[in-house]
């Protein structure tokens, strides 16, 4: 993995746990559009993630040149920015952790969507974290939510499980 597009979600989710960084060790250039940098310093669940943010220099901000009126109808502007900029910077992979937003990316645009679930594991298998199961539970307590099955399925690829 070299190149990505980065949505709010697994930022701020990141942001939460102290390991934005990971994303700098795990891809050569880290994308992010102007309208999922808005959504971050708006703040979200209690301002999670944008000090991180504000202090990732590595992180490229970008704005999309054009705007999808595909995306626009279906998606919130921040997971239509992603999706746009992907498509025009030529990165087939992106970071987003909403399910709708990973479907439309998959199944209309044909590129690979992955979520925070992803990065932990890589992080792990990578040895850059010891284990991920109480990442996964700080993550759950400070009200970022991510479904049962995408973490038992992380667990066990690790082998925490």
């Amino acid at each position: 993995m070299s190149r990505i597009v980065c949505n709010s979600g697994p930022l701020i989710a990141l942001g939460i746990l102290d390991k934005l960084a990971l994303l700098n060790l795990l891809f050569e250039e880290i994308y992010v559009p102007d309208a999922v940098q808005k959504e971050i310093l708006a703040g979200g669940i209690k301002l999670s993630g944008r000090d991180s943010f504000l202090q990732a220099k590595w992180i490229r901000i970008v704005t999309p040149k054009q705007n999808d009126l595909l995306l626009s109808a279906l998606l919130d502007d921040g997971e239509a920015a992603v999706i746009s900029l992907a498509r025009e910077l030529g990165i087939p992979l992106v970071l987003i952790d909403e399910r709708k937003a990973r479907k439309v990316a998959r199944d209309v645009y044909a590129l690979q969507a992955i979520g925070t679930a992803r990065i932990l594991m890589e992080a792990k298998q990578k040895n850059l974290l010891p284990e991920i199961a109480s990442l996964f539970e700080k993550l759950r307590h400070e009200g970022y939510w991510i479904h049962d099955d995408i973490v038992q399925a992380s667990l066990r690829a690790v082998g925490e499980l």
